[in-house]
């Protein structure tokens, strides 16, 4: 890492030199064989990272936003009933984005640091007749897990679609969309898929497809509509040349070896790293006498943390002091909050001796800021678990 310093925020993360090298390649045509080769096989592997083999996949030049807008847009038609599970942040947002295509939204709000209750939610679709129900995997204000398995159970039960936001959890947390009943899971490439920022991701249920297909009225976004972009994927993946609007070329070589590198690594593999990752840099904050924000060690991501700044301690003296180190973090995102915690990620190519290096940042700087602590602790406490 000498000469620059170690990226460990909730995305864009530490990229793998493959994949920089791969975005890196002279652009070619969007059309050419070799880069339809590259299209086709990347839509191949989503399945397989996704483990959604009957799924359909889209890549999208756009952020992860659009990638919300994308699910939203196509399967909400003005005046269908939308339920949004929110636990943070985007969770929120997700409610104003669906109003905004005429939706009729009823949000169920967690408590700050803890999720919504199963049987709460199963009341509400039991009330009324919902056509959607969206809940976000893990906020990246929060770092709140919300256990998705559940949720598809239940939008089976009452026939209605479930979006699952991915953003901050696809190739990171455990997601097994065709076995967990889930309709559309998205993401954003600059998270655990490791990809530098510009792809929308997404991989769609048939049952979400014939919703589609369903429809009475156009599609409300005109370059979000799956009118224009199915006939593409689908021809990509064939083989064949295809075109709505021109692909991110070298983001698309650069997520080919990405997922060819996850791949490699494999799935079960993946998950069991991101947890045991996650757990050892919770362990260390606890040991530096911090609190997370999740309420439990059973609701807390693998993909990020949410530390609360330390009694003393001043979060803009913090941050300062964290800006002089080796190590880029994250501010507090949660209105009403922001002020009082810092986030880390932890996700795709991170490594152990990351998590070491960043948790020895963070006790230098909570030295600097007052914080009195037996210095080395939280190592000690990382390294445990990382054995």
């Amino acid at each position: 890492m000498k000469g620059r310093k170690l990226l460990m925020i909730p995305g864009p993360i530490e990229f793998e030199p493959a994949v920089m090298q791969a975005t890196a390649m002279a652009t070619t045509s969007h059309v050419a064989p070799d880069f339809i080769e590259t299209f086709g096989h990347s839509l191949e592997m989503m399945r397989d990272v996704w483990l959604s083999p009957s799924g359909q996949p889209f890549i999208i030049a756009g952020t992860g936003t659009l990638a919300m807008d994308m699910a939203g847009s196509n399967l909400i038609e003005p005046g269908d009933r939308a339920l949004v599970i929110s636990t943070g942040y985007f969770g929120d947002r997700y409610a104003d984005l669906l109003k905004r295509y005429g939706a009729e939204v009823t949000v169920l709000k967690a408590a700050t640091g803890d999720v919504v209750d199963i049987k709460e939610v199963e009341k509400e679709l039991n009330s009324k007749s919902y056509k959607l129900l969206t809940f976000t995997h893990v906020d990246t204000s929060t770092a709140v897990r919300v256990d998705p398995r559940p949720l598809g159970l239940l939008g089976q039960k009452y026939g209605v679609l479930t979006i699952l936001d991915g953003v901050c959890s696809v190739a990171g947390e455990e997601i097994r969309q065709d076995e967990w009943m889930l309709d559309v899971v998205f993401t954003a490439s600059q998270k655990a898929v490791g990809v530098p920022p510009g792809l929308a991701l997404m991989v769609v249920s048939e049952r979400a497809v014939n919703a589609w297909r369903s429809r009475k009225t156009p599609v409300g976004n005109y370059y979000c509509d799956w009118n224009n972009w199915l006939p593409v994927m689908k021809a990509y993946e064939e083989r064949r040349p295809s075109y709505f609007g021109t692909p991110a070329v070298n983001l698309v070589n650069g997520l080919e070896v990405s997922l060819g590198i996850i791949l490699k690594e494999g799935m079960e593999a993946r998950f069991g790293r991101h947890r045991r990752i996650g757990r050892s840099f919770r362990t260390a904050m606890r040991d530096l006498g911090l609190k997370m924000i999740p309420i439990s060690e059973e609701i807390s991501a693998g993909t990020l943390s949410a530390p609360y700044y330390p009694d003393g301690v001043r979060g803009a003296e913090f941050m300062r002091a964290i800006a002089a180190s080796d190590v880029i973090l994250a501010g507090g995102l949660l209105q009403g909050i922001k002020d009082s915690y810092f986030r880390v990620g932890h996700m795709g190519s991170v490594t152990e001796g990351d998590i070491l290096t960043t948790v020895s940042a963070i006790e230098h700087c909570l030295q600097k800021c007052g914080h009195n602590i037996v210095r080395g602790i939280g190592l000690r406490g990382a390294a445990g678990e990382l054995q």
